[in-house]
């Protein structure tokens, strides 16, 4: 087993307000670039507290000190920071809405896509695997028994533990409610056979949150486990080659009359779909804020580069086609920020429209970032395509985000079901 031993207890836990950053404190000096999008009114214009723009502070620095300077290392290696992962952890960012008593941070969705936004500025592939990590750990929190939060929290809020979620299988995407991964109970045990696709951590994370089928067909009949790597049946494909999200694994998650323990499940028999829900409408906000975060370094990036480029005697940011095309592309990346900030405040709220919130945060913000990053890459003409530049690889990472976490299609089906349920 993983035993229950914690880590050291986050930089911040137990306050609602981190450390200080470091001194140099300047927009400019945390970024590292030379331009900033972040919203110069961003705590004005959203009411962000004291407490938030502190944790934007703190996350902001660890992008530029940790992150940014080794991306497209990471990417170009496929390399899974699990060191940087952990050092990330160590600020509280492992467990944010988990409670406190078993090492989480206890802040708010709102909180979270302040800090996911600064993350994913840095890295964007990083800061995706972070959130479903994040996801995991808040299932438990939230549906688990005291056994099992006890057991499990203290290691995966400090990431000694990483986690997957499994939800998806090969004939089973969009319509996630037809999954046919089953598990029979049989005495103290559940016995899981099925497969699982597209997994973040495939192969290389400790527990796997996994919603197989106890009973009926349909969501009624789905329940949900956590599975400890090593268990005898558990078994991993190969690694998966990506267009993006290269600094973390991906495989599939097979189960060959794999033993359970009855204890591990979360939550009741039939459950399952109910609790996969709920933390799809966080993972949707999250995904949405680190759409939000890579668009904003890619405005940055095009800001820079056409400030310096220089074309019939002149910058490009002088001509008035470049200045409307980042009019248009900071209009959008505000939108955006707005709409996934509203989405995570209402989930915090626990309004009866958050899950609507949440659809059409994610289904507008993951399209109109790309096709922010998409303009940057543009403005940058055939340097953008190269891979000296990082405008490509936030190219490539942002692309997979109107897929994942329901793709926008399913979203629109959402939004339109909240619709005639009269919540939007």
């Amino acid at each position: 087993g993983t035993g229950t031993k914690g880590c050291d207890a986050p930089a911040f836990l137990g306050k609602r307000t981190p450390p200080p950053p470091p001194a140099a404190a300047a927009l400019g000096a945390r970024t590292g670039r030379q331009y900033s999008s972040a919203g110069a009114g961003d705590a004005v214009a959203f009411g962000l507290t004291e407490d938030q723009v502190e944790f934007k502070a703190m996350a902001d620095d660890f992008a530029a000190n940790e992150l940014m300077p080794f991306a497209a290392k990471w990417d170009e290696e496929k390399h899974f920071p699990i060191d940087v992962l952990r050092k990330a952890a160590g600020l509280g960012f492992g467990g944010i809405y988990c409670r406190e008593q078993h090492g989480g941070t206890g802040l708010g969705r709102l909180d979270a896509a302040v800090i996911f936004e600064a993350l994913a500025y840095g890295d964007i592939s990083f800061t995706t695997y972070l959130t479903i990590h994040n996801m995991n750990a808040f299932i438990i929190d939230r549906f688990g028994s005291d056994e099992l939060r006890r057991e499990y929290l203290p290691r995966m809020t400090c990431m000694d533990l990483l986690s997957s979620y499994c939800l998806t299988e090969p004939n089973s995407g969009s319509d996630a409610a037809s999954l046919s991964t089953t598990a029979r109970r049989d005495g103290d045990d559940y016995v899981l056979n099925g497969a699982k696709a597209f997994i973040s951590g495939g192969g290389v994370s400790d527990v796997y949150v996994v919603m197989a089928r106890t009973g009926e067909a349909g969501p009624k009949g789905i329940s949900c486990f956590l599975v400890e790597k090593g268990t005898p049946g558990l078994s991993f494909g190969k690694q998966e080659v990506k267009m993006g999200w290269n600094s973390q694994p991906t495989s599939t998650v097979s189960f060959d009359d794999m033993r359970v323990p009855a204890s591990h499940r979360i939550g009741e028999e039939g459950v399952g779909f109910k609790i996969a829900m709920a933390g799809l409408d966080g993972g949707r906000i999250n995904i949405a804020t680190c759409s939000v975060g890579g668009a904003r370094f890619a405005l940055d990036a095009a800001r820079e580069y056409t400030s310096t480029r220089k074309q019939f005697g002149r910058a490009l940011a002088q001509f008035q086609n470049t200045q409307f095309k980042l009019a248009d592309m900071a209009t959008s990346l505000s939108a955006s920020r707005l709409m996934v900030r509203r989405a995570a405040s209402a989930l915090d709220a626990k309004a009866p429209f958050a899950t609507a919130e949440a659809a059409m945060a994610k289904r507008f913000a993951t399209d109109t970032c790309y096709d922010v990053a998409n303009c940057a890459l543009q403005l940058h003409g055939g340097y953008g395509y190269l891979r000296e530049y990082p405008i490509e690889r936030v190219l490539r990472d942002l692309r997979v985000h109107s897929i994942l976490e329901g793709t926008n299609e399913i979203m629109r089906v959402i939004i339109a079901r909240e619709m005639d349920r009269g919540t939007v």
